[in-house]
């Protein structure tokens, strides 16, 4: 039989070390897997959505679908009325949140769950939630439901915001009647609002995800009506509201035609702005002649124009090109329908 040396036996120990601690690694998931591209989801909520009687010292919880990262949660997880929150623990996927006061007697608030939050992986939600709630005895029967149109932005995750007649947003305060937030297909509900009453209706989109409206950054639109809530008659249906990010481009679509017989080089088409002659947009229209250009609101002029040579230049005396046309550009408005025409033109652009 054949000896082994001390090196020889630890050598033999140490694969097999090694063998042991691959054959655990095996047991988790298999390297090189998919990535996980799915967005959480809230699974369950105490209070539950129109809960009432609701106890003064309730503790707040919510349950996710998966692990969520645990600071960008916390900070898209508020209550309104803003109440200040004393503490916030997680079990698994359960935030608890701890008020630092017992709430208010008789009192409607509303859980907000912001489209901030994310999983472990980086994957944010696709909707927030509002899920109100009551410490009164019954929960109020009043309830406000439409569709939001965003313009120049996405809109699922727009907030709703619900005030009585007379009174305008404050969103640093967050002392709204009533709170809801756009869903995957442009919908809202704000729901738990006092009947009878007279109320007006705010869209704010919050772009930079602070939860304040910052008028360089973020999107608020008022409803054109006052909504008339009461006892017989508590639910507003069918609502609409508008939004226009005011700093989105414009889409412009058109054609070019030529008819002047060429075929070298390509065609392009570029948008000069009227302000300022420097300002300029260049695109290549495709095959067929179409092109598109986003261009920020205000007045431009385009002109296509042949490039023989490819060098991003007009060349006046040899390249054919269109007239300028005038164009007026509304912030995330679709402008459709533009001809631009070859032929043989002089001067620059």
């Amino acid at each position: 039989m054949e000896r082994r040396g001390p090196i020889a036996r630890l050598a033999a120990a140490s694969l097999a070390a090694v063998l042991l601690a691959a054959g655990c690694a095996r047991r988790g998931p298999p390297a090189g897997g998919p990535p996980d591209i799915t967005p959480p989801t809230i699974l369950d909520t105490a209070p539950d959505s129109g809960a009432s009687a609701v106890p003064r010292d309730v503790h707040i919880a919510i349950t996710f679908s998966e692990g969520m990262e645990p600071r960008s949660t916390e900070d898209a997880v508020t209550l309104e009325p803003r109440v200040e929150i004393r503490q916030r623990r997680w079990s698994g996927r359960t935030l608890t949140l701890v008020p630092a006061e017992t709430l208010r007697t008789n009192h409607t608030y509303t859980l907000v769950v912001g489209t901030g939050a994310r999983d472990r992986h980086g994957n944010t939600m696709t909707t927030g939630a509002a899920v109100p709630f009551t410490t009164a005895p019954t929960f109020p029967t009043g309830r406000i439901e439409g569709e939001l149109q965003a313009l120049g932005f996405a809109a699922p995750g727009s907030y709703i915001w619900v005030y009585h007649e007379g009174r305008t947003p404050d969103s640093t305060a967050r002392d709204f009647d009533a709170t809801g937030v756009v869903d995957v297909n442009g919908h809202f509900r704000a729901s738990g609002i006092a009947a009878p009453g007279r109320y007006r209706m705010w869209g704010f989109a919050d772009l930079n995800k602070n939860r304040s409206f910052e008028p360089a950054v973020d999107v608020l639109a008022a409803s054109d009506t006052t909504i008339v809530l009461t006892a017989d008659d508590p639910i507003a249906r069918n609502l609409f509201i508008k939004m226009v990010n005011p700093r989105a481009p414009g889409r412009v679509l058109g054609a070019v035609i030529d008819s002047t017989g060429d075929s070298l080089g390509v065609i392009r088409v570029v948008a000069i702005a009227d302000l300022d002659s420097t300002r300029r947009v260049m695109v290549d229209a495709d095959g067929s002649g179409n092109f598109e250009l986003k261009l920020d609101a205000g007045g431009w002029h385009l002109r296509a124009f042949r490039d023989d040579d490819r060098n991003r230049a007009w060349r006046t005396d040899v390249e054919p090109a269109s007239p300028l046309v005038p164009i007026e550009v509304h912030p995330a408005e679709e402008l459709r329908g533009i001809t631009l025409r070859l032929s043989r033109l002089t001067g620059g652009p």
